[in-house]
C-alpha cells in the first residue's frame, strides 16, 4: 500500500487547527462577568491600592474552600489569595448563583476553558492567585469551583456583604 505523504501531512495540519479552533471557541469566554472596572451584580474589580484587607482561602480535594463564608461591608475592596493546597486543579469564581450554574454548564463542556477575568482565579495543584474585588452590593455574592464535579460535591461559598 502506497501513503500519500503530502495528503498525510495536509491532514494532519487540518485535524491540528480545528482542534485549536475548537479549543479557541470555547476557552476564553467573555460573559459579561466584569471585565474592567464596570460594576456587575456582584460589584466590580477592585484597585489594588483601595485594598481594605486580605483574606486568604484555601481550596482543597475534599472540594471545600477554607473559610467558605466571608463577611465584608458594602463598598469595601478585598484581596483574596488563593491557595490551591490540593493535588488537582480548583477554581475559584464569584457570581451570583445564576452566572456560576451558567458557568458550570460551560465548563461541563469545556472542562479544560482558560479563564482571563478579574473574578476568576484557576490554580494548578501547590500553586496561589489573587482576587482583587470592591463589594458594591449588599446582598450575598457566591463563589465556587466549576471544574466538573467539583460544585456538585460543595466545593461553594458566600460572601455576605452587609450594608454600609
Amino acid at each position: 500500500m502506497k501513503f500519500n505523504v503530502s495528503l498525510i501531512r495536509k491532514l494532519t495540519t487540518f485535524v491540528a487547527l480545528s482542534a485549536s479552533i475548537g479549543a479557541f471557541a470555547g476557552g476564553n469566554h467573555g460573559g459579561g462577568h466584569g471585565h474592567g472596572d464596570e460594576e456587575t451584580a456582584i460589584g466590580k474589580p477592585g484597585v489594588a491600592a483601595r485594598v481594605s484587607r486580605t483574606v486568604t482561602i484555601e481550596m482543597s480535594d475534599n472540594m471545600r474552600y477554607s473559610p467558605a463564608d466571608v463577611q465584608v461591608k458594602q463598598g469595601e475592596t478585598l484581596r483574596f489569595v488563593v491557595k490551591n493546597v490540593g493535588k488537582v486543579k480548583h477554581e475559584m469564581s464569584l457570581g451570583t448563583e445564576k452566572e456560576l450554574l451558567e458557568h458550570l454548564e460551560q465548563m461541563k463542556k469545556f472542562p479544560d476553558m482558560e479563564h482571563d477575568e478579574p473574578g476568576k482565579v484557576t490554580l494548578a495543584p501547590g500553586k496561589q492567585g489573587e482576587i482583587i474585588w470592591q463589594f458594591t452590593k449588599a446582598g450575598t455574592v457566591h463563589f465556587a469551583c466549576l471544574m466538573p464535579g467539583h460544585y456538585e460535591a460543595g466545593m461553594k461559598g458566600a460572601v455576605k456583604v452587609g450594608k454600609r
